[in-house]
């Protein structure tokens, strides 16, 4: 589903990523962490196409990202407050992804219906600029829009940051729930224990590098821990 072959990224004479292979297989939920500036944002705007490599490439479906679109059809992501819109509202904005992506005035509705729980009676109908929002309402707000077209692959970097604890859960069964459907997922993230409850698969990147991929177990929380416990 996603490669990544020979992916290096440098700024001036620092090389910040540097990863020779990595395969992420359809329906696999794949979870990155480690310490700030280990390079997890790094590889998700590659994956992107948000910044270019410095060599080396990321394929989805076999297609370089860099040089085909068709890949951001069925790709949601969020990962910071830059891909808000933040002088609309809430309800312009979602207008704005629906259009984007085809959906229609139902599949608004329907959307809407779906994240009510989430939402919590924060987000719609309060006449305010998304940039008048708390961070953790506008995180709401990119997650969601991320998830409105139903996508075959999901990039987030930390999800669960800015989010209440009652949000936190949600999110965290909205993902399993994914998961549980087959969809590919990305997800970086500081909080061990929902990136370990999430992902079956995660990998450590410590400089750029990959240090350690590991399958989700029983004992993966504790390995996490100890690792990070003398970093």
């Amino acid at each position: 589903m996603i490669q990544l072959t020979n992916l290096t990224k440098v700024y001036g004479s620092q090389t910040v990523l540097d990863i020779p292979e990595l395969t992420i297989t359809p329906g696999e939920s794949f979870g990155l962490v480690g310490n700030n500036g280990a390079g997890k944002t790094t590889m998700f705007r590659c994956v992107l196409d948000l910044i270019r490599p410095s060599a080396g490439m990321v394929l989805s479906k076999g297609r370089d990202v860099a040089r085909k679109e068709s890949w951001k059809m069925y790709t949601g992501s969020y990962l910071d407050d830059g891909f808000l819109i933040d002088f609309l509202t809430p309800e312009e904005y979602f207008r704005f992804v629906a259009d984007v992506y085809g959906l229609s005035d139902g599949d608004l509705t329907a959307f809407y219906q779906e994240y009510e729980d989430f939402f919590n009676n924060e987000i719609l109908g309060k006449k305010k600029l998304i940039r008048d929002l708390s961070s953790g309402n506008r995180q709401k707000i990119g997650i969601a829009a991320a998830l409105m077209p139903k996508p075959e692959v999901l990039v987030l970097d930390e999800p669960f940051s800015s989010l209440d604890p009652t949000t936190q859960i949600r999110l965290k069964n909205m993902l399993i729930e994914l998961k549980n459907k087959g969809v590919t997922m990305l997800i970086s993230s500081h909080d061990l224990n929902h990136v370990t409850e999430v992902c079956n698969r995660i990998v450590i990147l410590h400089e750029g590098k990959m240090v350690h991929d590991l399958v989700t177990s029983e004992d993966t929380l504790k390995v996490l821990e100890a690792y990070f416990a003398v970093g």
